[in-house]
Formats: C-alpha cells, sequence, structure tokens
C-alpha cells in the first residue's frame, strides 16, 4: 500500500509517495487517506518501511506496491533532491523516521556514508543479488540499478566510425557541434570526477576547458533537451544517460519518440579506459527504527523479478545479472565500463565542481 502526500515546505512542491509518521504533514491526500497524527507504536512499526528518495521514477512506485503485496509492509516515501534529504537525515539525527536513503548517484551515497548517515547491512540475499562492485566495500550502501553516461549522436549527420573517446570531443572536428547539461547536473560532475580518479586533475580540466570551446550553445535543459537540440539540428553530439534514449523512444509524445529514433548511442573509450557508468542505490538509514523490514526491501529491489522490472520500465541497467534486459539494451551489445571505486565520485565532487567553474562550464 502506497499513500502519496505533499512534501514539507523544504521542499515545495515535491510529491511524496506516502506520509512518514510524525512528518507533520496536515492534509489528506487524494484518495481521502487520513494523515497520521502520533508516533507508530512498535507493533505498527513492523508493518512498515520509510523512505527518503531521490530516485523519482514511476517503476518505483511499482515496485513499492508489489512489495506491499507480497510482504504485507506498507511503503512511504519522501521525495526529493539529494542535498535536501541528506541535510534533513543531518538536522532529524536519532528522531529520523527514514529507514532508507534512495539516490542516483554514487557520490551521493559516498557522502551520505561519510557524514555518517547509513549503517552496515548484512544479508547474504542481497551479496547474492549484486555483485561486489555495485556494494559499499563496507556495506552501507547497495547499488540497484546503472546507467552509462555516453555519446549520443545524430544519424543523419554523424556516422559511428567518427566518434572514439569523450577526450575526442575536444578535438577541432567537433567545434560548435557538442551539447551537454549544465554544470550544476550530478551527471557531469560524476562523469568530470571519474575523469579526476583516472587521468589526474590537470588533465581532466584540459578536458573541460576543451569540451567548453566545443560547445554549440551556452548548457541548458535536462539529458532529453540534450537529444531534442541534436534533431533540432543545433548540435551534432551529446552527452546523455542512456535510459533517457529508452524512455524517449517508449515515450507517449510521438515526437518524443522520433527524436529518439533520430540519435544513436555510442560507448566511448572502448579502447582505453572504458564508459563512465554511475550507480543508483540504497543505504539503511543509522537511526532506522524498521531495519529489519528495511533490509528486506533492499533484497526485493535486488532480486530478479524487480531488477527485469526497473529495466524494462526505465531502461536502466540491472546489477543482478538474472534479469532480463528489454530488446533495445541487448541491441546496444556489450561495453567496457570505467573500473573505479563509486565512492571516489564523491571524493573528488567538489574539484570537478572547481574544474567545471575554473573552465567556464555553465
Amino acid at each position: 500500500m502506497i499513500k502519496r502526500k505533499l512534501f514539507a515546505p523544504l521542499l515545495t512542491g515535491v510529491v511524496a509517495v506516502g506520509l512518514l509518521a510524525g512528518c507533520g504533514a496536515n492534509k489528506a491526500n487524494e484518495s481521502g487517506a487520513n494523515s497520521e497524527k502520533s508516533e507508530p507504536t512498535a507493533k505498527t512499526a513492523k508493518q512498515v518501511v520509510n523512505i527518503y528518495s531521490a530516485r523519482n521514477y514511476d517503476v518505483d512506485a511499482l515496485l513499492y506496491k508489489k512489495f506491499t503485496e507480497q510482504t504485507g509492509i506498507k511503503v512511504n516515501v519522501i521525495d526529493g533532491k539529494a542535498e535536501e534529504l541528506i541535510e534533513r537525515l543531518k538536522r532529524e539525527g536519532e528522531s529520523t523516521q527514514a529507514d532508507l536513503f534512495l539516490t542516483v548517484d554514487g557520490g551521493v551515497l559516498n557522502n551520505a556514508k561519510q557524514a555518517g548517515l547509513l549503517q552496515p547491512v548484512t544479508s547474504e540475499t542481497i551479496n547474492q543479488n549484486v555483485p561486489k562492485k555495485f556494494r559499499d566495500p563496507d556495506n552501507e550502501w547497495t547499488g540497484l540499478s546503472t546507467r552509462a553516461r555516453v555519446i549520443v549522436y545524430s544519424k543523419e549527420r554523424v556516422k559511428p566510425e567518427q566518434l572514439s573517446t569523450y577526450e575526442d570531443l575536444t578535438s577541432p572536428a567537433w567545434k560548435g557541434k557538442v551539447l551537454v547539461r549544465p554544470s550544476s547536473s550530478l551527471y557531469n560532475q560524476s562523469l568530470l570526477s571519474s575523469f579526476v580518479e583516472l587521468n589526474g586533475e590537470e588533465k581532466a580540466e584540459e578536458w573541460s576547458k576543451g569540451l567548453v570551446a566545443n560547445l554549440a550553445r551556452t548548457p541548458e535543459g535536462n539529458d532529453r533537451d540534450q537529444a531534442k537540440a541534436i534533431v533540432a539540428g543545433v548540435g551534432d553530439v551529446a552527452l546523455m544517460n542512456t535510459y533517457y534514449v529508452g524512455l524517449l523512444l517508449n515515450s507517449d509524445d510521438p515526437e518524443e519518440v522520433k527524436v529518439g529514433q533520430s540519435i544513436g548511442v555510442f560507448f566511448p573509450n572502448q579502447d582505453t579506459s572504458g564508459t563512465h557508468v554511475n550507480i543508483s542505490g540504497a543505504g539503511v538509514t543509522k537511526h532506522s527504527k524498521n531495519k529489519e523490514n528495511a533490509v528486506k526491501l533492499i533484497e526485493f529491489l535486488t532480486g530478479a523479478e524487480a531488477q527485469t522490472m526497473v529495466t524494462n520500465e526505465n531502461f536502466e541497467f540491472p546489477v543482478n545479472a538474472k534479469a532480463e534486459l528489454p530488446e533495445l539494451l541487448k541491441s546496444w551489445g556489450t561495453f567496457k565500463a570505467q573500473q573505479i571505486d563509486f565512492n571516489k565520485l564523491g571524493a573528488h565532487n567538489a574539484k570537478a565542481i572547481e574544474i567545471m567553474n575554473k573552465t567556464g562550464w555553465k
């Protein structure tokens, strides 16, 4: 059973799935559910799991509903931006009602860990579902899915053989042809953080400077907007996460489908360091009141059934190898991914932002 509420004033306008007991919301939802007016008893606490989530995908609600159907455990979710949810967890401390923290970036998971907001989890089921490379070394967070940040190109104006590496996007051949979202995007920050880890600060800065010099326009919009700009002829190539291509191709909007059909996906750096991959994951909060239920939910979300739903509905790559991929992802084939500790994305985030500011990445 999933309820929907409005977030507290901190996250104005953000839709929340469910009402965490004690959060103080005071309005009934559209389905007529009443707001909670007291702290949960020990008995009712065992029947719920409360989530602070920076994942905002329709498939998540479907998964939570299925989990409730299978276990009888209600899932309550507060949606918001990762940094705001982390600050909320810090502020609430031991009084927090959150049992799980979900987000879409390895660096953010590391930030939550370093802030002492998570706790280790021991589960053979999780270990069997999720390879070690997709789990925190100290078991404080677990990967739920991955996404590759690739080069997307115009099928009309670019041939795949013209593409090779992220570094090549800084060459004169791509002058005025590259599209990318703003530097405020965590996806871009983590991409640059990976270059700091792999190549050092100097080369990472050189790459950022060269990319900015080749931009077709001042960075704006999200990944979908970059694809639309390619089709509109604003630029020829863009940096995008793979799952956005899947969402475009399967959109209810015919115009978005046309955009998806007009672009190609290229996995860069296959002969060098590999394509940048980031992770979506979950960690049990340090002061979880329902830890057992939280672990059960992670076990469910990393199981083959749930993982198949994630990849088929949202076109992310599953962390469980037993999941059945959709035909689109199969058509892309296998690719070599960067081999770095996802926690390093957080460790180098401040430096990445500094480099972006220095090189004029708006």
